[in-house]
């Protein structure tokens, strides 16, 4: 069994994957405390699923980019497990987990993420096979930097508020994904993990960290 522990952004979730079946999913919006919500919602996720703390082998966690204090609590948490229970240990990229959400076609695919300060962490990915390739490094831009880069037809998915979603949509050649599309599900997170797990992907303790990007651009 692998968890999976998204806490980029106040988007959070939480799931439970076997390989085979989505055992439990959940996702809520944190107002800033990441550290009092978190520990109690692994708690009840595991108790409504009938699943112990001994039955986990791995834990996949959301790397960002994202909020600082959030990516902290996530990794805390997820290494801290690892290291009481011994279990594989398995980063993601955050916008990957966005991506994963699209079907990949021949457009180029944008995916966001809110960064603070009135900006958004920016990925493109292109179609490899049955998922998506990253082609750059993430980037931290404005909604209007963010269009003014807009060269090509291109899908946009990920966290947005009603004024950006609003912008892009007048951006000619851009399809912006449905609301619910744009929310990072668990359980894509959960598929990801477990496709690196069994490849044998997996992370140290000591070296994986959270990706943070510098206010004026690419990761820090």
């Amino acid at each position: 069994m692998l968890l999976a522990m998204d806490t980029s952004t106040a988007q959070t979730g939480l799931a439970l994957y076997d390989g085979a079946q989505v055992v439990a999913e959940c996702t809520w919006r944190v107002r800033g405390h990441h550290s009092r919500e978190l520990a109690p919602a692994l708690t009840a996720l595991l108790e409504r699923s009938a699943v112990t703390v001994d039955s986990l082998q791995a834990i996949g966690v959301a790397t960002g980019p994202g909020s600082f204090t959030s990516l902290r609590v996530g990794l805390a948490l997820a290494k801290g497990l690892a290291l009481a229970r011994g279990l594989r240990l398995i980063g993601v990229p955050t916008l990957d987990v966005s991506a994963a959400a699209i079907p990949p076609v021949g457009r180029t695919l944008i995916a966001v993420l809110q960064a603070g300060r009135g900006r958004l962490a920016v990925g493109r990915y292109q179609a490899e096979g049955d998922g998506w390739r990253a082609i750059a490094p993430p980037q931290a831009m404005t909604v209007e930097a963010l269009i003014a880069s807009i060269q090509e037809e291109a899908i946009l998915c990920g966290e947005l508020s009603a004024e950006e979603r609003a912008q892009l949509g007048q951006v000619e050649g851009l399809l912006l994904a449905s609301p619910a599309q744009c929310v990072r599900r668990p359980a894509l997170l959960a598929e990801l993990a477990w496709q690196r797990w069994q490849a044998g992907q997996t992370d140290s303790l000591a070296a994986l960290a959270p990706l943070y990007l510098h206010v004026s651009g690419g990761p820090a």
